[in-house]
């Protein structure tokens, strides 16, 4: 069984990547840069495996930390300081990836490789991305297990599904003058650097006192919160703005012909924001359980296996809103991948719902299998979907996910799409 039906396979070949993309730093600085790294890459190396480095370069940043800082994995309120140079790779890794995210397309221009894969590919790695990287800069800011953290998670995967509902009800990608690939990335390069040279404690001073504006009397009123908690707050922030103009877009483009507005959904865009809402107060509500035998999740080991089963689940749903996007399908409302979490956010709340204790969740140990096995689950689950996924639209268009077409003897790509995919 693939995800994708067969009356809509027609749709991969009428699909056309647009994008804009209004940041000044992107155009004046980065550009430049990325036209001319991506000379570097013969012409042999396909887009998608540009992408995947780019993720397992991320991947490899995540297992660093986890080899420096084992009791974050594994011991309920422990923490060893990795060495502060790890930082400073973390940096450089993350600039690296924002590079090779950027130049994929680039290089699927010059190979004549763009098209739907290279989109759901792209994307595929960056949700995977979002989570990973969460986990990192709120290591970086001395944040670790807390409910800090977990507002992080959301308002990064906020922005993320926000730019993809945008691009589903708009055919097209907006990155504003102020976007998380390009400044977003950037600002948490810059974090890492700066804990590289002080360490994570910096990002414990207040803020106001760092300013030396605690003693301005109309700043009396404002919590002198600390950098790491105050660097969340201006992300939230910075997700109301990114919601307002989004919606402005998609609501332009549902009244003119710019865009692609969906005929297909009988919702209005503004409903189709509530899987998200969804999805998260699911997660939300197992995380804030009463309670129970010490089995609380927040501040346990179990804490990062949790967080790296939300962003499974995540890329698989924003994974078929992408593959919706390509094809012209329905909006996918239900996702069954959140079944397991709601399993277990039952469960951990039956002392809350019927006064009576959980039935797996009885000890620490017991609550981590559960986590353990959610983790498990989602992630064969969005495996069998980005295998099920590049298998059909492989198939269907006659192209490899791996390896560059040939050209004939015209000098022409052989299947290559007219359209290029740009960031």
């Amino acid at each position: 069984m693939g995800y994708i039906p067969e009356h809509l396979l027609e749709n991969l070949r009428n699909y056309k990547y647009r994008g804009a993309d209004k940041s000044l730093v992107s155009r004046y600085v980065l550009n430049p840069f990325w036209n001319w790294f991506v000379t570097l890459w013969p012409l042999s190396v396909a887009p998608n495996t540009i992408t995947l480095t780019g993720l397992c370069i991320i991947i490899f940043n995540f297992a660093t930390l986890i080899y420096y800082d084992p009791l974050y994995l594994v011991e309920r309120d422990g923490y060893h300081e990795p060495p502060h140079w790890v930082y400073f790779t973390w940096g450089i890794g993350l600039f690296l990836y924002q590079t090779l995210d950027a130049i994929d397309g680039k290089q699927a221009r010059r190979t004549g490789m763009a098209g739907p894969l290279g989109e759901m590919f792209d994307h595929g790695c960056d949700a995977l991305n979002t989570t990973l990287g969460c986990l990192l800069a709120n290591r970086a800011l001395g944040l670790g297990r807390s409910w800090w953290t977990v507002a992080s998670q959301i308002a990064t995967l906020a922005n993320f599904y926000l730019t993809t509902w945008e691009e589903y009800h708009t055919g097209v990608l907006f990155l504003g003058y102020f976007s998380g690939p390009v400044e977003g990335i950037l600002m948490i390069v810059v974090i890492y650097f700066i804990t590289g040279i002080f360490g994570p404690s910096i990002w414990e001073n207040k803020i106001w006192t760092v300013l030396h504006l605690e003693h301005v009397s109309y700043l009396k009123k404002v919590p002198n919160i600390p950098l790491n908690k105050a660097l969340i707050v201006f992300a939230i922030i910075g997700l109301a703005v990114n919601i307002f103009h989004s919606y402005l877009n998609v609501r332009q483009a549902s009244r003119s012909s710019f865009g692609r507005p969906r005929q297909n959904s009988s919702y209005p865009p503004l409903v189709l924001l509530m899987p998200f809402v969804a999805s998260t107060a699911i997660q939300i509500a197992w995380l804030s359980h009463p309670e129970y035998n010490n089995s609380y999740i927040l501040h346990s080991a179990s804490f990062v296996p949790f967080v790296l089963a939300w962003g499974f689940q995540f890329a698989h749903q924003v994974g078929r809103m992408i593959l919706a996007h390509v094809t012209s399908a329905p909006f996918p409302l239900f996702d069954w991948i959140w079944i397991w979490s709601i399993i277990g956010a039952v469960d951990a709340n039956l002392p809350h719902l019927i006064g009576r204790s959980p039935i797996f969740q009885t000890s620490p140990r017991h609550t981590a299998y559960v986590v353990w096995a959610t983790l498990i689950i989602s992630m064969l689950a969005y495996a069998r979907f980005v295998t099920l996924v590049i298998r059909d639209i492989t198939n269907y268009l006659g192209i490899a996910c791996f390896t560059v077409r040939k050209k004939d003897e015209h000098g022409v790509w052989k299947s290559a799409q007219p359209e290029a995919k740009m960031l």
